[in-house]
């Protein structure tokens, strides 16, 4: 049986450019997986096998593979630092036990570090955190940690101090046994020699080593006893601290070097294994029931109980589609029938591969605590739990946000019209946060996503991998309607058609519900006026109609509604008359409950040189946004902004001309805000237009 000690599941994270994919390519160098190291700017990354992928120098899907360090087995993912793909980074996090956060030494914590480790916060996935590219114009090792601390709110723990900066780099002293790591210039990153540290370092080196001990023993009373009284514990006792620490986050661990120059990753490898957790030593997932709730039994890490298992993404490939899945508990062998807890049906395991990027190995079995993907399953979708049919359990499923960007696309051709359907089919399937809907009204097949680089993906993927040529429309803006004011109003559906007629009365309440609360309904009526038992038929007529607002036709958001009292025929009503009575009421009442408009605001976050502060802002004010602060850094100026998607179409094209292509920005949904009168009046009149062309 597999020694799960020396299993690590981790993940590589960071913003876009940070270097994750070259620091991924460097631990598989190290780790004997690849003989020759391809670039990300070449377009050669191993693990960036998708033609967008190598073209745009991005990361899009996070590639799965397995390497081994010091007889210790790692399963790692690497994922997309770009925001419009925040999807595939939640997703990865939620199966993994460890991760790699890596940041840029010039760039510093950027906006999408942020927001990816807010994820691995709400994940409770612990961490260490690499310094990249400390050979860059600019790279400052000690501002990054700073900004770690105060922007992340994170505690680093110093674990390496680098000898030299910027072109003068040189290697890394580490600070638990005081001895310096230098490689030499040839890029070969096994040729490095283990020396004493530059002696102009030696106050530094015994400053920052105090700071770590200091922190490190605070995780046990005894050593800290025994510090105190001025005697320094051992490097083991030590070591043992740090890793309970960084399991508990307490505090991250952290490390310095340059990926692409092939210096000090050894020592992040190392890292992990004395540092990060194995299966077993991270909370087990919590198992929920069919409303989602926990029913208080987890998921132990323990091949010997029954099958949990979580698939947490879908890939398409030349050999059918892979579902990657995290096993949490229990064993899978091939040929085993599985029961998926979402549809309720069971699937059969055709067979078992590792990922090594796109080649595989094939298995006859896998066990609690191994990452795998499995060919062959027909109906599983990320997020549904996989397990034991004898013994059924959900795992906690996840939760996708709403998109917020939608455009309207057309095969160019007849041909392509049945091949079209197929190849989304397949991109749902793979990607949980795009979506595709047909207009009722004019037939068109519209695609919904996170943003422009998103769809643009999507649609870069019809054309190439599936052959598809589509006609664009042009972006459109997910908006939503709510209600301002409370309506106290009543409706009668009668029908009389010989036999019997339909009957249903009700009285009811219409007001606005609280921020991000939805549909709420409740019952106040007394006296059975109208019978309890029609009360869901009630709530169901209302809560179908959220779907479709008045004014635009956009899903209506937090509203809240009270059935106070009605009517009803002993012979005549029925569950689907009330229905029908409760969706007239919405027609009836929502107009006057003073409907308003509401459009997505994204999180913006600039980046410009500090010439070009003063146009980025004007720029951004004419755009409607709200500037939320300036933070001046050695390179540039970062501005933080809420501002209306509407008004961010084509933002880059314009920030590079004010800034002669040097500026950059990402941004990120943030929330609803009621939309402008003139805004509204604009988007309700284009809504009626497309609705009667």
């Amino acid at each position: 049986m597999a020694d799960l000690s020396k299993y690590r599941n981790i993940g590589i994270f960071a913003h876009v450019d940070a270097g994750k994919t070259t620091t991924t390519e460097r631990i598989l160098k190290l780790t004997g997986k690849i003989h020759k190291l391809g670039e990300v700017h070449d377009g050669e990354s191993t693990m960036d096998f998708m033609d967008q992928e190598a073209e745009r120098g991005i990361t899009i899907q996070s590639a799965a593979t397995t390497a081994f360090w010091k007889d210790h087995r790692f399963n790692i993912i690497d994922t997309p630092g770009h925001v419009d793909f925040t999807i595939e980074v939640y997703r990865s996090l939620k199966v993994l036990d460890g991760g790699i956060g890596v940041f840029c030494g010039s760039g510093g914590v950027e906006p999408q570090s942020e927001t990816n480790w807010r994820y691995a916060n709400e994940s409770e996935v612990a961490r260490i955190i690499f310094v990249n590219k400390l050979d860059r114009m600019g790279a400052d090792f000690y501002r990054v940690v700073k900004q770690v601390e105060d922007v992340l709110g994170a505690h680093p723990l110093v674990m390496v101090l680098p000898i030299g900066i910027e072109e003068n780099f040189k290697g890394v002293v580490d600070l638990l046994t005081r001895k310096a790591w230098i490689w030499d210039d040839s890029g070969d990153p096994m040729n490095y020699e283990i020396v004493d540290p530059p002696a102009d370092m030696a106050d530094q080196i015994e400053e920052w080593r105090e700071k770590l001990i200091e922190t490190a023993v605070e995780q046990d009373d005894d050593l800290m006893e025994q510090y105190l009284e001025g005697e320094e514990p051992a490097i083991d006792d030590i070591k043992r601290c740090i890793r309970k620490g960084a399991i508990n986050l307490d505090f991250f661990p952290t490390y310095t070097g340059s990926a692409f120059k092939n210096k000090g990753v050894q020592l992040v490898l190392d890292a992990v294994v004395d540092y990060l957790p194995c299966p077993t030593e991270v909370k087990p997932q919590p198992e929920v029931d069919e409303e989602g709730n926990e029913t208080g039994a987890f998921a132990e890490v323990d091949p010997s109980k029954p099958l949990r298992a979580l698939a947490f993404k879908i890939m398409d490939d030349r050999y059918g589609a892979l579902t990657f899945t995290r096993i949490y508990s229990g064993k899978l062998k091939k040929g085993d029938t599985v029961l998926n807890t979402f549809t309720g049906k069971t699937e059969r395991i055709g067979r078992i591969v590792e990922m090594h990027a796109d080649e595989r190995i094939e298995y006859d079995q896998a066990s609690a605590g191994d990452i795998v993907a499995l060919i062959g399953l027909k109906n599983t979708q990320t997020g549904h739990t996989l397990c034991d049919p004898k013994f059924p359990a959900t795992l906690e499923p996840m939760v996708f946000p709403d998109p917020v960007i939608s455009i309207a696309i057309a095969p160019k051709d007849k041909a392509s019209v049945d091949k079209l359907g197929m190849a989304l089919n397949k991109m749902i399937s793979e990607d949980p946060s795009f979506r595709v809907e047909t207009d009722q009204d004019s037939g068109e097949t519209i695609l919904k996503g996170m943003g422009e680089l998103h769809l643009d993906i999507k649609i870069d993927i019809l054309k190439r991998t599936h052959g598809i040529d589509v006609v664009v429309g042009k972006p459109q803006v997910s908006y939503r309607e709510t209600i301002t004011s409370r309506v106290e109003d009543g409706y009668t559906h009668k029908k009389q058609t010989g036999g019997s007629g339909q009957f249903a009365k009700i009285e009811y309440v219409i007001e606005p519900g609280e921020p991000n609360s939805g549909f709420v309904f409740e019952s106040q009526v007394v006296g059975g006026n109208v019978p309890r038992e029609f009360w869901p038929a009630v709530e169901k007529g209302f809560k179908s109609m959220m779907n479709q607002g008045v004014l635009a036709g956009f899903p209506v958001l937090d509203v809240r509604v009270i059935l106070t009292d009605g009517g009803f025929h002993a012979v005549d009503s029925s569950a689907v008359a009330y229905e029908i009575a409760s969706r007239a009421a919405f027609r009836q009442s929502i107009p006057k409950a003073k409907p308003q408009l509401l459009e997505p605001i994204m999180k913006v976050d600039v980046f410009t040189p500090e010439d070009h502060v003063g146009d980025v802002i004007g720029d951004l004010n004419r755009r409607r946004g709200m500037i939320k602060s300036q933070e001046p850094g050695p390179t540039g100026v970062r501005i933080k902004a809420d501002a209306p998607l509407a008004e961010m179409f084509g933002y880059i094209g314009d920030l590079r001309t004010m800034t002669s292509g040097r500026g950059q920005f990402s941004m990120e949904f943030s929330h609803f805000a009621p939309c402008p009168n003139n805004v509204a009046e604009v988007v309700i009149k284009e809504a009626k237009e497309r609705k009667e062309a």
